[in-house]
């Protein structure tokens, strides 16, 4: 029953007692006797009665729907009471009439004003027998027998719904404390697990800088392997608490969506390579070239999505898409792997949940990387779809509300491309990168023909006239050079060999086996161009850039370095990486020892870790810049070292007066470039 039908009934009650009180009254005669015909009798008595039947009605309806009522007038006195009430007090409900006996209130809840006077409050009370107990009630105002202003309480008891309010506020408070602790515990979880894993990715680095044989070889580079493996899972692991907790903060910056896509690709290429399966990536036409959002997350994003593909396909390849969705981007990974059963594709974005669940599946893995994908792109407030057909492989795709930087941006084809009238063969077998190639080319105005084999390629050159071929290696050596020289043959004015990075190391020389050059697979779409002199616009760097030239250590002669580290092994993994280097690297055990050492010497570079005993990295940093703005200057390259990779943890470094900020396990490539930065270009 609602709070407003019980007001009624009760003031219906009120009414009802009232009048029977006034009925009962005879009027008085001339001589102040009352004088009442038989008649008026017999009718006074019926409307008395039916008064009484109508106010018993309305009593028991009170009653079951309401277990205390008391009605008292203007100086507190009970001039009605029910039974309920009586227990309550500890007394008959008949002889507390006339009292003021009260219930002792031990707490008070919300009071709430509703119209026409009436209130609604909630009261802890101590009742004469048995524990306290919370009652709401109903206090509205009513007009006694002789007209004057009562007041009538109708009480129900609450305990139970406060009791269970007040344990899920409890619990609420307690998940809370228990999030909050889990947060700093996985934090320092972190900080531990990353301090020794620096030493073994890093020491394992330096040991495959020596001279070993091959066994030995095999065995360090096993070991750094399986280091970053177990990187990647407390990556994994950290990255889905931060969403879970909504720790994670999604930065609204331009970037360059094209290059971040053909980044992840070549970073995900050795992998596939290694499997003998593909990975190619198709930039629709009218991508803008900058859009609008955070490039780490669109990275890890696209990056858990393609890994899961290499990861679980053993066979043909995967392809990677971007394109427009509306006014976002759709980012669309396609493989031709083993697929997923209808019925688990669901539980794929669950938490620690895999295509495959049984205790024989193939692969390893925590089972987060589509949850935090899941997690993210709805962080993103955009969506994802999956399908696939279980032989046929899957398809992913991620939507995302990425808007164009700036509405005069040029699309990413606003280069000047054209090869209008030019046949271009393409001999691969190849599920993605041979299509990918044919439909850039299409787009540009060529005619492209896919053919997978060696015989189809050999009957299409000689029923048609062609301007370019290219040919994939993995059809094999014999292969691709009797196309080489058919091409020749017939006239073709270009031939192109597609090689992976380590087709390249052993194919040798591409002009030996008749080829007029080659790509780089997974191949760029300015490459494709750059090699068949279609653009007009000279490439910015080199198309195809080596890993060799790319990882090649550029030293600084002289240069000296503070180096702050309390761990004896990551501090020698650091100094010999530097001295590798050409620096001299002056150790110091503790914050305290750094800002002493900086007192008395001159430094071109500072590496100081964040947690060490004594006086933190923060702190050290900041005494260091009060100290460097005090006796003026050139600024101290100040560089961060902290297993805690956190973006809270990066702002925090450079809010105390950090320059820069290395995550660990050390990523001893990036030393270099540090060494090479000028004091002065702080």
């Amino acid at each position: 029953m609602t709070s407003q039908a019980l007001v009624l009934i009760l003031a219906v009650l009120a009414v009802a007692v009232a009048l029977v009180v006034l009925l009962r009254r005879p009027a008085p005669g001339r001589d102040g006797m009352p004088v009442l015909e038989g008649a008026e009798i017999e009718h006074l008595h019926d409307r008395i009665r039916r008064i009484a039947e109508s106010e018993e009605r309305y009593r028991a309806l009170v009653e079951a729907t309401t277990e205390l009522i008391v009605q008292r007038d203007a100086l507190g006195r009970i001039t009605f009471a029910n039974a309920g009430f009586g227990r309550l007090v500890g007394a008959e409900a008949f002889a507390l009439i006339g009292s003021t006996a009260e219930v002792p209130c031990l707490e008070r809840g919300p009071v709430e004003q509703g119209p026409d006077g009436v209130r609604r409050i909630e009261r802890r009370l101590a009742p004469a027998n048995g524990p306290p107990r919370w009652f709401s009630f109903i206090e509205m105002p009513v007009t006694g027998p002789d007209g004057e202003r009562q007041w009538l309480h109708a009480g129900s008891d609450i305990t139970g719904r406060i009791e269970a309010a007040r344990s899920l506020d409890e619990a609420l408070t307690r998940a809370e404390a228990a999030n909050v602790a889990k947060s700093r515990f996985l934090a320092t979880v972190s900080h531990e697990f990353r301090t020794p894993l620096n030493g073994i990715l890093g020491m394992a680095d330096l040991v495959l800088d020596t001279g070993l044989d091959a066994e030995q070889r095999t065995y360090v580079e096993a070991v750094r392997t399986s280091g970053k493996a177990l990187l990647s899972l407390i990556d994994g692991i950290l990255d889905f608490s931060r969403i879970e907790s909504g720790r994670l903060d999604l930065a609204a910056a331009p970037f360059d969506l094209a290059a971040l896509a053909e980044g992840v690709v070549e970073l995900l290429a050795p992998r596939a390579q290694d499997k003998g399966i593909e990975i190619a990536l198709d930039l629709a036409e009218d991508l803008p070239s900058l859009v609008i959002g955070d490039a780490d997350r669109v990275r890890q994003i696209l990056v858990n999505l393609a890994g899961n593909a290499v990861k679980f396909t053993l066979v043909g390849g995967v392809g990677i898409e971007i394109a427009r969705a509306g006014d976002g981007v759709a980012l669309t990974v396609r493989d031709t792997g083993p697929g997923i059963p209808s019925e688990r594709i669901p539980l794929l974005f669950e938490e620690f949940e895999q295509g495959d669940g049984s205790a024989s599946r193939r692969h390893e893995g925590t089972g987060l990387g589509l949850a935090i994908t899941r997690r993210l792109v709805a962080r993103m407030e955009g969506r994802i779809e999956a399908d696939s057909t279980v032989g046929h492989g899957s398809r992913f795709t991620a939507i995302l509300p990425l808007a164009g930087a700036s509405a005069g941006e040029p699309a990413v084809s606003a280069e000047p491309v054209r090869l209008d009238g030019r046949r271009v063969l393409i001999v691969a077998k190849s599920p993605f990168q041979a299509p990918f190639l044919a439909r850039r080319l299409d787009h540009a105005g060529a005619r492209a023909m896919v053919v997978p084999t060696e015989a189809a390629g050999l009957d299409a050159l000689a029923a048609h006239t062609f301007d370019t071929v290219i040919a994939d290696r993995s059809l094999g050596d014999s292969a691709v050079r009797t196309l080489a020289r058919a091409a020749e043959g017939h006239g073709v004015r270009c031939s192109l060999v597609l090689l992976s990075p380590f087709d390249r190391r052993e194919f040798g020389s591409p002009g030996a086996a008749g080829f007029d050059g080659y790509l780089i697979k997974p191949v760029r779409a300015r490459s494709l161009f750059d090699r068949l002199g279609a653009s007009t616009k000279p490439p910015a760097a080199p198309a195809e850039p080596s890993a060799a030239s790319s990882s090649e250590p550029v030293s600084r002669s002289g240069a000296r370095v503070l180096l702050a580290e309390d761990n004896p092994i990551n501090a020698l993994l650091a100094t010999k990486a530097l001295e590798r280097l050409g620096a001299t690297v002056v150790p110091a055990r503790d914050g305290l020892e750094a800002v002493a050492l900086f007192e008395t010497g001159a430094f071109d570079l500072a590496l100081i870790d964040i947690r060490m005993p004594g006086l933190d990295g923060l702190e050290t940093a900041r005494r260091i810049r009060t100290l460097e703005a005090a006796r003026g200057g050139d600024r101290l390259n100040l560089v961060a070292l902290t297993a805690n990779a956190g973006r809270d943890d990066e702002r925090a470094a450079r809010a105390a007066g950090f320059d820069g900020f290395l995550p660990k396990p050390l990523n001893l490539r990036a030393l270099p470039a540090l060494l090479e930065r000028r004091s002065d270009a702080a």
